[in-house]
């Protein structure tokens, strides 16, 4: 089946999270757009600037390169809290280190506004693997604060230590909650401590009332929009490759539930995105 295309924006937005170099097959297949390409058809929408997140070391590397040779383009480095937990297991914590110490270096870069997606992830890492998943988390934070860079968070099923461990060791001047999952109670939390909210594809789904109603009590100034492409496409194409092309089906949806115009929508994620990231 096709995908169905996005019809231009009514502005233009900054998708806060996308992974350019991921090419899933089994949403891909074996035709993946270059991420070239991604971002021509994005720009073609009103999508014109793009935070391409890098996960594991050489996703990282290829984020840092990328956005130094696109200027529609920055990036964020860190090691993903499952990524850190298989590291460990398998190699160890020299392997650890070894990795830390390169998304350090690489996080130093001009063209690096973000260190993330770090957080923790307890649906897919289990018991034995948190505690590292902890000490990566708090590292990541420590160097977001060292180098003034914004903290952009993976949290799945974890709201209760991923917001401890932020008040336990203090949280940097920028925190982005990506693919923001929680309730109008976590949302009203964040809030309180002026961390912005991203929202994804997930909002336009049928199941997924809950997230709206936590969209719509997140203060104007603290609302993000991302895709994670190509994961989290949003309605009409659910269970397709996602792509910054298909973010205005997300803005639509959210201007829909904060009953706002769709231009006044994009101003605010833009002035948002702008201010989270201080890039461009």
């Amino acid at each position: 089946m096709s995908v169905q295309q996005a019809a231009p924006l009514d502005g233009t937005v900054i998708d806060t999270h996308t992974h350019l170099d991921v090419h899933d097959r089994s949403l891909h297949g074996d035709s993946a757009p270059t991420p070239d390409e991604l971002i021509e058809s994005a720009a073609s929408v009103g999508v014109d600037r793009v935070v391409q997140i890098g996960c594991d070391v050489p996703s990282a590397r290829f984020s840092a390169d990328y956005a130094r040779a696109h200027p529609s383009v920055a990036a964020g480095v860190a090691i993903h809290p499952n990524d850190i937990a298989r590291i460990y297991e398998r190699d160890g914590r020299a392997a650890v280190e070894k990795a830390w110490s390169v998304i350090a270096e690489l996080a130093a870069r001009p063209e690096v506004c973000a260190v993330g997606e770090t957080g923790l992830d307890y649906f897919r890492t289990k018991e034995p693997g948190r505690p590292i998943q902890q000490e990566s988390f708090r590292w990541h934070i420590d160097l977001a604060k060292q180098l003034d860079k914004t903290l952009v968070i993976h949290d799945r099923d974890a709201h209760d230590d991923v917001i401890a461990i932020l008040r336990e060791v203090g949280a940097p001047n920028r925190v982005v909650f990506h693919c923001f999952s929680g309730d109008v109670a976590m949302a009203r939390i964040c809030a309180e401590h002026g961390w912005f909210m991203s929202f994804a594809g997930v909002v336009t789904y049928p199941s997924a009332q809950g997230l709206r109603d936590a969209l719509r009590v997140v203060p104007e100034e603290l609302v993000l929009v991302e895709t994670d492409a190509p994961y989290l496409t949003p309605v009409p194409n659910r269970g397709k490759a996602n792509a910054s092309a298909l973010m205005p089906f997300t803005v639509r949806a959210m201007a829909r539930e904060r009953d706002v115009p769709e231009r006044r929508m994009c101003e605010v994620l833009t002035a948002n995105a702008e201010r989270a990231f201080r890039a461009w």
